[in-house]
């Protein structure tokens, strides 16, 4: 009994039923001007169903009244765009033309059952029925109040069904055409990809700051030398603020959506990641070869975040250790190499967060990237190509 009634509590049975009601303002006008030709209406939808526009109003009208749970989200079942292709015009003219007719049948049902209703209630008070063929099967009487129950109940059946009629029309005929699921899918896929870049780009730049501090913290502890000490603590005391620097423009671009990417650190910045891994003791032997301002910014951005992740990968597993360090820009692809010797305890080619970062960036780009064991050394290389993004 319980799931019988739950639609008559619901707010969105009595939207779909006003829903329902609302062409009928205009077909009642159309009906006191001419009586005669009551197909009229259904001949205007035609005409204009075509316009674009009026896909966009129906299909606000239909979200707001019809699924009003489904108001403003992105996945709504109602599309709220104007009409893109034909198509999509067609499917509003058949719409328009659905929606007439099922106004037509629950406009006459709210109307003559209402009428009903009157008249029992008032056949229950001693006045005989206005109604003329309600008057011919009833008598006024006591027993016309029992009986003025029986077109209520019959008019909630109509609106409950007639709403639930109506809105599965609307999702099908009203709802994304393919060219906007595509549409759809791509922003939520490029929502995604934000969020992960979003995740590396706090895992490097942050990572990288710690990894430095902890190692200058230690060194500096293990030294026993003041003036070692003051110099580790200004280089921590450094690479925090470049932490900081990278931590803002990421909350900045989390904050603000439209924030472009080009305030984020390039290959250009490189020394600054060479001399804090030299800070930290590491010998780093570092080659620049080509021109890195013809690298496009999307490979600069990324080829700089594959080097602070080999560097911090260096420094986190292999300690202050000589580090070759080889950029190069050469036939249209970008190509970098970090190499330090191989220390005893690791084993097998990698897999670690930071490892699988650089391997996604690269994919990203339609590079490919390579980490492990070479002649004693371990090795990142990495090739990203140049043209596939400019």
């Amino acid at each position: 009994m319980r799931r019988i009634l739950r639609p008559l509590a619901l707010p969105a049975t009595y939207s779909r039923w006003l829903h329902l009601l609302i062409p009928g303002t205009a077909v009642s006008v159309w009906l006191f001007i001419n009586m005669d030709t009551p197909w009229v209406p259904m001949v205007v939808a035609v005409p204009v169903g075509l316009i674009p526009a009026v896909r966009l109003a129906e299909g606000v009208q239909a979200q707001h009244l019809l699924t009003p749970a489904e108001r403003g989200h992105p996945g709504a079942a109602i599309s709220t765009a104007p009409s893109a292709t034909w198509s999509d015009r067609w499917r509003t003219v058949v719409w328009l033309e659905v929606r007439l007719l099922l106004t037509a049948v629950v406009g006459f049902a709210t109307v003559f059952l209402s009428a009903t209703t009157v008249d029992l209630v008032r056949g229950a008070l001693g006045s005989e029925p206005s109604d003329e063929w309600l008057a011919r099967g009833i008598q006024a009487g006591w027993w016309c109040a029992p009986l003025a129950l029986v077109p209520i109940v019959l008019l909630l059946c109509v609106v409950v069904a007639g709403g639930d009629l109506v809105t599965a029309v609307a999702r099908q005929l009203l709802g994304p055409s393919a060219t906007e699921r595509m549409t759809a899918l791509e922003e939520r896929t490029e929502r995604l990809l934000e969020r992960n870049r979003m995740a590396r780009e706090l895992h490097d730049s942050i990572g990288h700051a710690l990894t430095i501090a902890v190692v200058q913290a230690g060194a500096a502890r293990a030294a026993g030398d003041a003036v070692f000490t003051a110099r580790a603590l200004a280089a921590i005391e450094e690479t925090g603020r470049h932490a900081l620097d990278d931590l803002e423009r990421v909350l900045k671009v989390l904050r603000e959506s439209d924030s472009p990417v080009s305030a984020r650190p390039t290959l250009a910045e490189a020394d600054r990641l060479l001399d804090s891994a030299r800070d930290s003791g590491a010998d780093v032997d570092a080659e620049v070869s080509g021109t890195l301002t013809l690298v496009p910014g999307p490979v600069s951005r990324e080829g700089y975040r594959i080097l602070q992740e080999a560097l911090t990968n260096v420094l986190r597993h292999a300690g202050s250790v000589p580090v070759r360090v080889r950029i190069g820009v050469a036939d249209g692809w970008l190509e970098l190499e970090i190499a330090n010797p191989l220390p005893a305890s690791v084993r097998g080619s990698g897999s670690g967060s930071g490892l699988r970062g650089i391997r996604e960036r690269a994919a990203l780009l339609g590079g490919n990237s390579e980490a492990g064991p070479r002649e004693g050394q371990w090795t990142v290389r990495v090739e990203l190509p140049l043209d596939r993004i400019r």
